[in-house]
Formats: structure tokens, C-alpha cells, sequence
């Protein structure tokens, strides 16, 4: 695997993780719906909410937040609704973003975006 991809998947995990110590609960991760995915589905407050996760080693190159552009959103969109559907699901959603940032000296900080988009 490259080594954006296992800093992904890092992210991912740090990002879940960090989510369930602030009081969401885990549903799934990666749930892959035709040439969408979704990286982490979670639950909080009866609120299903589809998340994007991003990694950046620092923010020379921008913010986790600038690359969940239109058309990444509308994947992550018919994959939530796809979800949705499969589950049969009922009650509100909501699409967050988590940008997980690392500095220089190796240290991890979270930033959240809840109802980032829809």
C-alpha cells in the first residue's frame, strides 16, 4: 500500500477514535458504494453522520476542509443515500469533516467541521 494510503488509513483510526472519546458512537468505516466511499459512518444523539476524514502534515498546502471539493461531496452524498437506503433509515443525518493534522514534532491535533455540507 502507498504511504498516503496507510496515512489514511491512520487518519481514519485517529479520527474514530477521537470521535468515540467525544461522546459518537461507531457504525462502520469504509463502506464503499460504487466509486464513492464513505471513510467513517458514526451515530451521536440519534443522528447518523457520514464523515470525511482528512490528514495533513501541516497546512502549507491548505486546510482538510478546502479538499472535500463539489465532486467528492456529491460521491459522499449518493453513498449516504445508498447507506440510508439500505438501512432503512430514518431519522436525521448530517456530513461532517475531520481534519486530523500532525506537526513537526510528531504531535496530533483534530479539527471538526460538523454539517459541513450537504
Amino acid at each position: 500500500m502507498a504511504e498516503h494510503n496507510d496515512k489514511g488509513k491512520e487518519a481514519e483510526m485517529l479520527a474514530k477514535d477521537w470521535l468515540v472519546a467525544n461522546g459518537f458512537e461507531f457504525v462502520a468505516a469504509n463502506y464503499r458504494y460504487k466509486h464513492a466511499e464513505i471513510d467513517l459512518i458514526m451515530e451521536k444523539g440519534g443522528i447518523l453522520v457520514f464523515v470525511e476524514v482528512k490528514f495533513r502534515s501541516g497546512t502549507g498546502y491548505g486546510y482538510a476542509e478546502e479538499f472535500v471539493d463539489y465532486r467528492k461531496r456529491q460521491l459522499i452524498i449518493r453513498a449516504a443515500d445508498h447507506y440510508i437506503y439500505e438501512k432503512d433509515w430514518k431519522k436525521d443525518i448530517r456530513f461532517d469533516i475531520v481534519g486530523v493534522y500532525r506537526n513537526k514534532s510528531g504531535g496530533i491535533a483534530f479539527k471538526h467541521f460538523e454539517d459541513a455540507f450537504y
